[in-house]
C-alpha cells in the first residue's frame, strides 16, 4: 500500500504543469519527431554511398556499383526526407507546409553528394599522408575516429547550409558521442582537413578553417566568455570563434579562443593558450 502511494505521488509530481514547463514537447497534428535511431540509419546509408564497399554490403564491385548506388540513394531519399520534415516541424512549422520543402531540401542534398565525396577524399588523403602509422587509405576509412567525425560534420554542415534545423546538430553530436570529437555543424572547414588521434577536440560554431589544416588531440577552437545583453542574457549569433588559415598545425591540448586569426602556415605548439592574432609562418611554443 505504501509502495503504491509513493508511486502515485511520484507520478502526480512528474505530471504537474510546473514540472513539465521546460521539458515537455507539445506535438501538433501528428507531426513527426526527429529519431536518433533513424538518423543513425541515414548516416550508415550515406557511408555506403560515399565509401562503397567499405560499409554495408561488401559485395559491391565495379560491374554492380551503379545498382547499389541506386538502391542506397533511394533509401536515403526516403529516410532523410522524413527526418528533414521532422526537423522542420520541430521548429514550430506546420506539417502541411513543410512536406514539399523537406522533399526539395532532400533532393538538393542528394545533388551535392558527388561534391561531398570529392571533399571527403581529400580528408582521407590528409589523414593517410599525415600519419606514418597509416598503412593504407582503407585503414583510415575503416578505423580513424577523425574520419568518422569529419564525415558526420560534412553531412551535417551541408544540411545546415540548406536550412535544416536541429537535424544537423543531432548528427554531429552522434559523432561526438562515438569519438570524443565535437565539431559544430556551423563551422566552415576547408579541404584536406585532418585530426590526429582526435579525442577531446572542440570546434565551435563560427570557426573558419582553411585548407590543409591539421589538429591534434585536445585542441579547442573556442570562444571567450559571452557578452551579455541588458537583461543579463548571453548575446547569441556573434562571430566568437577563431579563423584558422591554410596550412596551420595546432598540436595537442592547445586552446585558441575568440575571433582571432591564426595566420597561414603558422604552428601552435602543445599546451598553448592563444587569445591574440598569430601572424603567418609564426611558430608559437612554450619556453624551456
Amino acid at each position: 500500500m505504501v509502495e503504491m502511494k509513493t508511486i502515485q505521488k511520484t507520478i502526480d509530481l512528474l505530471s504537474e504543469e510546473a514540472s513539465l514547463q521546460s521539458v515537455f514537447h507539445h506535438k501538433r497534428n501528428e507531426e513527426p519527431m526527429p529519431s536518433i535511431e533513424k538518423l543513425h540509419e541515414v548516416v550508415r546509408t550515406l557511408r555506403q554511398i560515399l565509401f562503397p564497399g567499405y560499409f554495408g554490403n561488401s559485395d559491391v564491385r565495379e560491374d554492380n556499383v551503379r545498382y547499389y548506388m541506386g538502391v542506397h540513394v533511394e533509401n536515403l531519399k526516403r529516410l532523410l526526407t522524413e527526418q528533414i520534415l521532422a526537423g522542420l516541424c520541430f521548429s514550430s512549422a506546420e506539417k502541411a507546409s513543410c512536406v514539399k520543402e523537406a522533399e526539395n531540401i532532400c533532393m538538393q542534398f542528394v545533388e551535392r553528394l558527388p561534391l561531398l565525396r570529392e571533399v571527403l577524399v581529400t580528408d582521407v588523403e590528409a589523414a593517410f599522408n599525415g600519419d606514418p602509422a597509416a598503412t593504407s587509405r582503407g585503414e583510415v576509412i575503416f578505423c580513424y575516429p577523425a574520419i568518422r567525425a569529419i564525415v558526420n560534420y560534412r553531412i551535417a554542415h551541408e544540411l545546415l547550409e540548406l536550412g535544416v534545423p536541429l537535424i544537423p546538430r543531432i548528427i554531429t553530436e552522434m559523432a561526438h558521442s562515438e569519438t570524443g570529437i565535437d565539431i559544430h555543424p556551423g563551422a566552415k572547414i576547408g579541404r584536406y582537413f585532418t585530426i590526429d588521434h582526435g579525442t577531446g577536440v572542440v570546434i565551435g560554431e563560427t570557426t573558419i578553417i582553411g585548407n590543409r589544416v591539421k589538429l591534434y588531440q585536445g585542441v579547442t577552437l573556442g570562444a571567450k566568455s559571452f557578452p551579455m545583453d541588458e537583461n543579463g542574457n548571453p548575446i547569441k549569433g556573434i562571430l566568437r570563434h577563431p579563423i584558422i588559415e591554410d596550412g596551420v598545425i595546432i598540436y595537442a591540448n592547445s586552446t585558441i579562443l575568440g575571433r582571432i586569426t591564426i595566420g597561414k602556415n603558422a604552428v601552435i605548439g602543445g599546451n598553448i593558450w592563444v587569445d591574440a592574432d598569430v601572424p603567418a609562418e609564426a611558430k608559437i611554443i612554450q619556453k624551456k
